[in-house]
């Protein structure tokens, strides 16, 4: 399917609010209504608490026409990213994961010092740095140049812009183009979707392999993962519909994987449709099958969502109230996006979470935005030994039970909020 094929005509993607970034059909369906949040990371300074702090409608909604659920752009990119709070390698459970697909990918593709490979949405080099160890020229992409900085330091080509047909062609006309194009967790960012797509076909060897990971919307919604939903996720996937934004600009998906990742992620591998020499293997029509049993090809399946994400709040609030009627204390761990999310759309405080940490020195001495809780060195919970932990970014549950095992020791223990509460000794 051509693009022009797949749009209405006259019109130009992501550039109307109200109506689908992808096919441009007017947004009439709400999936669900988080109601009113900052910008979920937009970390704030003690100088900033007595400030206006800007809201903006978290309402989610499903394109009834190729079924991609969406928020309108009420953030720009631009305001977003011009100095990002999220560093990759903050985490070691993601270096692990980016360590160990370098091994793999490296070995299926045969990359090597010849080839060259590009991420978009390259961060602080997490990822390319174990490329580089393996003498593989690579190439990053990244418009946050505060974080972008980072991998510079570490020797990371790295190229501060956003990614689009515009930043394609003037690397093409470079002589650069890449063998392995990927992106992790940035296809979910980005408002003009068809501009972006665009920009892989272009920046693509003829031969060449892009890769990209991101949240399952069917896990989203089958573990009512509504945390993850943040002004800066405009996209909201279903193998179905990427499918068909990659078709649409003349790219084939010839082999998908399920991860573990961010509460469950896909791998999607794409080439040009006119490369014939990567088959499409079993697993692709095997997820879109278990995708339309799951209903994700039905607008009705999108409707009792929101039923479950008032249920959790309504779970999570009653939880806290009576912790804190026992005269307990409860601290957060992690200043993620989706923790932002979750405490403003509940309604939690200080009054409920003294005060939260985080590994990151960049959040260090801020606040969160919306609920203003304090942010600390993971230093502070021996400190103030809390009966409770809430673990915010839920995802990497094993890694900060492991990270702070010593909790235990006084009888605390850890919260998980989603997809329902939870208590571990």
């Amino acid at each position: 399917m051509k693009i022009a094929e797949a749009l209405p005509q006259g019109k130009k993607a992501g550039s109307i609010r109200g109506y689908c970034r992808f096919c441009e059909t007017p947004l009439q369906h709400t999936v669900v209504d988080l109601g009113m949040s900052p910008p979920c990371n937009r970390i704030l300074t003690f100088e900033q608490l007595n400030q206006l702090e800007a809201f903006y409608p978290l309402q989610v909604f499903v394109c009834d026409r190729c079924f991609l659920v969406q928020l309108l752009e009420y953030v720009s990119p631009v305001e977003i990213f011009n100095e990002y709070s999220y560093f990759s390698s903050y985490s070691d459970s993601w270096l692990q994961h980016a360590k160990g697909y370098t091994e793999t990918i490296v070995e299926r593709f045969g990359l090597h010092g010849q080839s060259q490979v590009v991420e978009i949405a390259s961060n602080d080099g997490y990822l390319l740095q174990y490329f580089m160890e393996k003498g593989i020229p690579v190439l990053g992409i990244e418009p946050a140049a505060n974080v972008a900085e980072v991998a510079l330091q570490k020797g990371i080509p790295t190229v501060v812009k956003f990614f689009g047909e515009q930043t394609a062609h003037e690397l093409v006309a470079e002589g650069r183009q890449a063998d392995l194009l990927i992106g992790n967790n940035v296809l979910a960012h980005v408002p003009n979707l068809n501009d972006f797509v665009a920009g892989m076909k272009i920046l693509l060897k003829p031969h060449g392999a892009i890769t990209m990971e991101f949240p399952h919307l069917m896990r989203l919604m089958e573990c009512n993962q509504f945390d993850t939903i943040y002004h800066e996720h405009f996209s909201y996937f279903s193998f179905t519909t990427v499918e068909r934004v990659f078709a649409a600009h003349g790219l084939t998906l010839f082999d998908v994987e399920e991860l573990p990742t961010h509460g469950g992620s896909l791998r999607i591998y794409g080439c040009h449709t006119e490369d014939q020499s990567k088959p499409i293997r079993d697993r692709v029509t095997e997820l879109k099958h278990r995708e339309d049993a799951a209903g994700l090809t039905r607008l009705d399946t999108y409707f009792t969502f929101s039923e479950q994400v008032k249920a959790t709040k309504r779970k999570l609030l009653e939880f806290l109230i009576a912790v804190k009627n026992q005269g307990k204390s409860i601290v957060g761990y992690g200043a993620p996006g989706k923790g932002n999310t979750l405490l403003n759309y509940c309604g939690i405080r200080s009054d409920f979470i003294d005060y939260t940490v985080d590994r990151s020195p960049y959040k260090q001495g801020q606040f969160l935005p919306g609920t203003h809780i304090p942010i600390f060195h993971p230093d502070k919970i021996k400190e103030t030994q809390p009966d409770y932990l809430l673990i915010l970014p839920w995802n990497l549950l094993e890694e900060i039970t492991e990270q702070m095992s010593y909790i235990r020791d006084w009888g605390g223990q850890f919260v998980v909020p989603i997809p329902e509460v939870q208590v571990y000794q």
